[in-house]
């Protein structure tokens, strides 16, 4: 038939309609099907989707589509990340309430999530700034109470200037905070955490057993616990240097086989001596002072200059009472590690070298690599931190690392300082508990209060949610609830006393550290339906960036084992599966050269190519403007394209197709007008080869040929089936996308052949059968092209409903093998030949090769010996 073009502002729409009448995604969890939980890490409800989200839903959408048709019962669904700073940030800038401006940003963001015709169960939806949601978190907070997961402390805290709130560590980049990017001070405040290091060694072991997380992932996170095994050796304190009362300073290394190239101490500026010589001296409070205003995170510390400041003390060296060494205070030690004092080895530490080369500080050589002469072995610019033979240590020469460290352990764990040991051993984590207490509004309030008779009282269960006020104002930096008249006042629950509630709320970080439980029965009065969280978690395939690695994921894993110590579910690991998507890049346009041109939008330019050469113009003006380079999409660059406008113009479909197409999902996808017009092409093709199709189709019975001219049509189809199948589930998108273009163009001409008309009741049947089998396998990609084209084949059903096609396993068996051919052990040829061939046609065959005769030059062969299906010697 004659065939109008496929109409994406049509029949888009119109499915979304239509699923979303018959609940098609809608999850009930007494279906007795096999469970498959698919989850994109929910977004921020900034106001608009990118193109990031898209190709993060459209990956998460394939998944979940795919598994319905095989049959499972699929979780997908979606909720926001809602609380946080941006809300109060805009409630200041735009005189707007921090929740007005989330949730008109939601239901924008929820309209351009519905318009990608994502299969989502949209009646699970919540934010985390619902009432209902962070209700339920506050009960989880006072059950973590009662199991002694959470405890408040005075604590260094990292402090934004800006956003006037703490910032965990992990929040911290290259000393500025996250979000505002101002440099970050520190700061004494007291501060509720959760116990995460109770299960340091579990978190560790445990990756191990997730062998569907990204290699990467795992060997972050391992880092971030950092697990160390060394030794905690205590220093004796030379008398008359030391403040008094003190007597002595321990020390946590990993390296005591380096004793003998000790040059100093090194002690954090909070330490217990440095306030003792602060005191005593200004010019080392005031050093003190510069060191407590950088930021705690490691990326601070790492960054900043190193810088010291000799205290006075001595100490004496553990393994030689005669050799004293100083003790500094360094603006690279931290009282939350260890024991927030170190011993400077600057041979086998760049960091203590370029300290020691500083101040003018000894450096000694104490391990080379093995095979080195120790007479010529030095350390110039470059600190040697390897194993190897130890030198210049005494009783130790000669030995390997391995064997000094064990020496050293022993003769300080037998050698008494005092009552105690001057040495034990120890394990040490770099992982800290994790500090939650955030001083902002927009976040879910921490349930106690504070009463001068009970101290810190628990809000009873009954008594929840604490609800945030609405009355608050932004007309000042601080966090409002503290400025509020009366919501702070409360009752004491104890002793009916006057009480303050606690003004403080938590990280947004804890939000999403089990939204994805609480998806499994969000209608539960209980955090959880026990039931139904166990048996929906953990989720199978986990779909977000690579930037949550550490922070989301950690915390994730520390909440789910914190849920099971409270009764709430039985699982430890959230996420069975984790997938990290790459970015969506675009060229950057700017006018003018320099860092000062001004960036230039993508849509305001017009691209030409003329002889191999690009040209950028402004569609405004003609002016030439700057092509520059392909950079992450950001509104500071105006590299962004906007969803809602190739939606628009092209349709979701060619969007989703687009961005599953064009490069390994793990990797970043560069977007490209000719891209998304090829990918548009693609969409059009398929429906006009379909639809044109399609009358003569319809009533024909879908069934592959087994012989004939048929045959081939069959073959490729389900061969296509098979590898499409098994790419989808390596989630490889990319190499599926190639394959559907090629059975597109073989399909191509047996299609045309029966839209003129053409071919016999098998060829027809073959036809409808390659025809379906084309349209399911593109589906999950582009479902609405792929509903339109199932309804114009005649089908009464709705593609989202239909069962995945199965393969035919003997139209999928390869008929032709390749053998490599060998002469004298020497690869010289491949051979093509039917699988089955025996021994003399293989043989023959393979002395008609051309590479063959010619390596032969009319020799005759001694011996020619088949490997069958293998390979092919010829001896000569």
């Amino acid at each position: 038939m004659a065939s109008e073009r496929y109409n994406p502002r049509d029949a888009e729409p119109r499915w979304q309609k239509i699923w979303s009448e018959a609940k098609v995604f809608e999850t009930d969890n007494a279906d007795p099907r096999e469970k498959y939980y698919v989850l994109e890490m929910f977004p921020y409800p900034s106001g608009r989707i990118h193109m990031g989200h898209v190709r993060n839903y459209a990956m998460g959408d394939v998944v979940a589509r795919y598994k319905r048709a095989r049959g499972y019962n699929v979780l997908h669904p979606m909720g926001w990340d809602a609380f946080g700073m941006p809300a109060e940030n805009a409630a200041r800038d735009n005189k707007v309430h921090p929740k007005e401006w989330t949730y008109q940003n939601i239901a924008s963001m929820k309209a351009q999530l519905k318009a990608m015709g994502l299969s989502l169960d949209w009646s699970r939806e919540f934010a985390t700034c619902d009432v209902d949601y962070y209700h339920r978190q506050q009960h989880l907070f006072l059950d973590m109470m009662e199991k002694g997961l959470v405890y408040r402390k005075l604590s260094k805290v990292n402090w934004d200037p800006v956003d006037h709130t703490v910032l965990a560590n992990e929040q911290v980049i290259d000393g500025r905070g996250w979000r505002s990017g101002a440099l970050v001070e520190q700061r004494e405040l007291v501060q509720w955490f959760f116990k995460i290091t109770n299960f340091s060694q579990d978190l560790l072991d445990a990756l191990d057993t997730l062998d569907q997380w990204p290699e990467k992932v795992r060997l972050m996170q391992k880092n971030w616990i950092g697990r160390s095994e060394g030794m905690t050796i205590r220093w004796e304190l030379v008398a008359e240097t030391a403040p008094a009362g003190q007597s002595e300073v321990t020390v946590y290394t990993t390296r005591p086989d380096t004793l003998f190239g000790a040059s100093f101490l090194a002690i954090a500026a909070d330490h217990p001596l440095a306030r003792e010589a602060a005191a005593a001296n200004p010019a080392i409070e005031a050093f003190a002072d510069e060191c407590r205003r950088q930021g705690t995170s490691l990326a601070a510390l790492e960054t900043a200059e190193k810088k010291g400041m000799d205290t006075g003390i001595r100490v004496r060296h553990p393994l030689d009472p005669s050799w004293e060494l100083p003790v500094y205070i360094a603006n690279f030690v931290l009282m939350d590690y260890g024991t927030g004092a170190i011993f400077g080895c600057p041979s086998g530490d760049q960091r203590d070298l370029d300290f020691a080369r500083k101040y003018d500080l000894p450096v000694v050589p104490v391990v080379m690599p093995a095979g080195d002469d120790a007479g010529n072995f030095a350390i110039g610019d470059t600190a040697y931190d390897g194993d190897g033979v130890m030198i210049n240590s005494r009783f130790l020469d000669g030995l390997s690392t391995e064997e000094a460290f064990e020496t050293v352990a022993r003769r300080l764990s037998e050698t008494m300082l005092g009552n105690k040991p001057q040495g034990e051993r120890k394990v040490n984590f770099r992982l800290r508990d994790w500090g939650i207490s955030r001083q902002r509004y927009w976040g879910c309030p921490i349930p106690v209060i504070h009463c001068e008779v009970c101290g810190v009282v628990p809000v009873p269960k009954m008594d929840l949610p604490v609800r945030l006020p609405d009355d608050v104002t932004f007309d000042q930096p601080g966090n409002p609830l503290d400025r509020h008249a009366t919501w702070r006042h409360v009752a004491c629950s104890q002793c009916g006393g006057d009480a303050r509630r606690e003004t403080d709320t938590m990280d947004t970080f804890v939000d999403s550290s089990w939204y994805f439980t609480r998806f499994t029965a969000p209608w539960q009065d209980e955090p959880t339906d026990p039931k139904a969280a166990n048996h929906w978690l953990p989720v199978d395939q986990y779909i977000g960036g690579i930037e949550h690695a550490i922070l989301h994921l950690l915390y994730s894993r520390f909440f789910t084992r914190a849920m099971k110590e409270t009764g709430h579910v039985e699982v430890k690991e959230p996420f069975k599966g984790l997938f990290t998507q790459g970015m969506v890049v675009h060229e950057t346009y700017r006018r003018g050269s320099g860092p000062s041109g001004e960036w230039v939008a993508p849509a305001d330019i017009r691209i030409e190519e003329t002889d191999g050469r690009r040209r950028a113009t402004l569609l405004a003006t003609g002016e030439e403007i700057a092509i520059g380079s392909i950079e992450k999409m950001s509104k500071s660059k105006k590299n962004v394209v906007d969803p809602d406008d190739i939606i628009a113009s092209y349709g979701a479909d060619t969007a989703r197709f687009f961005v599953l197409s064009d490069s390994p999902p793990d990797r970043d996808v560069i977007w490209s007008e000719a891209g998304v017009e090829g990918a548009h092409r693609f969409t059009q093709r398929l429906w006009r080869l379909i639809s044109e199709a399609a009358d003569n189709l319809k009533g024909v019975a879908p069934a592959p040929a087994r012989e004939g001219e048929a045959l081939a049509v069959s073959q490729i189809a389900h061969r296509t089936l098979k590898a499409v199948q098994d790419d989808y589930d390596k989630l490889s998108f990319n190499k599926a996308v190639a394959r559907i273009y090629e059975l597109v163009n073989a399909l191509a001409a047996p299609l045309a052949r029966v839209a003129a008309g053409d071919g016999d009741a098998l060829f027809l049947a073959a036809v409808r059968d390659a025809a379906e089998i084309l349209v399911q396998i593109v589906a999950p990609m582009t479902p609405h092209l792929a509903e339109e084209c199932w309804a114009a084949l005649g089908n009464g059903r709705m593609l989202a409903q239909a069962a995945w096609p199965r393969y035919d396993d003997a139209l999928v068996v390869e008929n032709e093998i390749m053998l490599p051919v060998q002469i004298n052990g020497k690869k010289r040829a491949e051979l093509t030949i039917v699988r089955d061939a025996d021994q003399d046609a293989v043989q023959a065959a393979v002395l008609q090769l051309g590479a063959v005769r010619s390596a032969l030059d009319g020799r005759q062969p001694k011996k020619i010996i088949v490997v069958p299906q293998r390979i092919v010697n010829i001896v000569v």
